[in-house]
């Protein structure tokens, strides 16, 4: 028994010793801004309303699958519990040839702003995301004076082909979606041949392609309800606190000039 306890405070003793071993060894890091997770800021009251749901599509033609399939999308959100809104692209300037002012630009920012959570369905054009797709996510900025507009809020990713099935669409919207700073969820959707893959009433026929984007809609939901309340400290980073002190440092000291 003795022999028990000795060991127990040699392991103690070890356990401090590697801790202060692995605290010095962060020479680079300012510890003022080293924060540990806080399980209690990682599960917050959930709120009551239901999840709302900005749609992005990539096509302005009059028979268009990719807004079909957004349709389709939001038709299932609804049916999930989420409050869904589209922005129709048609009058949106090219980015940087008109004002921020402008009505639509306006009106595509608002949303985002509204939103918990968004959906961008692309038609896969030339190996990519469509022009129409791309201006739409190039209007709304990073940041916005102290708003961020897209920071912390969900995302699926959705394309259409017209050929065999391929991601190089949604891989496209997942790596914009990573720079709007967004979390992504892992399911996506890719319908490939669309023209085949909706009736003459603009309702998707079933099929695998339609049970991914009911798994896709049914995800989308599932992870906004358990992010939205906690986004703000999801993606509450080391270095812009770091940055932000130094801000503040810089302007009490010019005020004490």
């Amino acid at each position: 028994m003795p022999s028990r306890g000795l060991s127990s405070r040699k392991t103690g003793k070890q356990f401090w010793t590697r801790r202060v071993a692995v605290l010095s060894d962060l020479p680079a890091a300012d510890p003022r801004h080293l924060r540990k997770p806080d399980t209690e800021a990682l599960r917050p009251p959930f709120s009551t309303h239901p999840p709302r749901i900005l749609i992005l599509y990539g096509s302005l033609r009059q028979v268009s699958y990719s807004r079909l399939l957004a349709e389709e999308a939001g038709r299932l959100l609804e049916h999930f519990g989420a409050e869904v809104r589209f922005f129709n692209p048609s009058g949106l300037p090219l980015p940087d040839d008109a004002p921020a002012s402008h009505p639509k630009v306006q009106e595509l920012r608002e949303l985002s702003e509204w939103s918990e959570g968004q959906v961008w369905v692309s038609p896969e054009r030339h190996g990519a995301i469509t022009g129409i797709m791309k201006a739409q996510i190039d209007w709304v900025p990073l940041s916005i004076g102290s708003i961020r507009p897209t920071q912390g809020k969900t995302l699926a990713v959705m394309q259409v082909s017209g050929g065999s099935q391929s991601f190089n669409a949604v891989n496209t919207l997942r790596l914009l979606g990573r720079w709007m700073r967004m979390i992504t969820i892992p399911n996506q959707s890719s319908v490939a041949k669309a023209y085949q893959e909706f009736d003459a009433n603009g309702r998707m026929k079933p099929s695998p392609y339609y049970d991914r984007v009911v798994d896709v809609c049914e995800e989308l939901v599932k992870f906004t309800l358990l992010t939205r309340d906690a986004s703000a400290y999801l993606v509450d980073r080391y270095s812009e606190r770091k940055q932000e002190a130094e801000k503040l440092d810089q302007r009490v000291k010019l005020k004490s000039i």
